[in-house]
């Protein structure tokens, strides 16, 4: 996806396609991936658009098994700060399996930084 900033970091807008609250920077929604009219936009200050990395993506399968009564899942997501204060918590899909389903669930996380931002690697206490 590519971003650019408008507003202040971590400002949001509603997707015009698929009413999700998005990055108000994006110019292409991350659910829907539809492009955004906003024309060619820059990350302020700098002329040139944000780089998308993704330092998080965890993915996971269950399955029922191939008898059995129906289960019921609730996928919710839960983001917190640095001092463990929930920051915001989210009920992102519910639903049921029958027996012999199988379902697959991602979480990734996207980070927008201004073309030439270094990132540093975090210094550990060795190993």
């Amino acid at each position: 996806m590519t971003t650019a900033r408008q507003g202040a970091p971590g400002s949001t807008r509603v997707c015009p396609h698929c009413r999700q609250t998005i990055l108000e920077s994006a110019t292409v929604c991350p659910v829907c991936r539809h492009h955004l009219r906003v024309g060619t936009r820059t990350t302020a200050g700098s002329g040139t658009e944000a780089a998308a990395v993704s330092p998080l993506r965890v993915e996971g399968t269950i399955e029922h098994p191939a008898i059995g009564e129906p289960w019921e899942y609730s996928v919710m997501v839960s983001v917190r700060g640095a001092s463990g204060e929930e920051i915001s918590r989210h009920v992102v899909g519910v639903g049921a399996m029958h027996a012999g389903d199988r379902r697959t669930f991602e979480l990734s996380v996207e980070v927008f930084m201004p073309a030439g931002t270094t990132v540093r690697a975090p210094v550990g206490s060795g190993g």
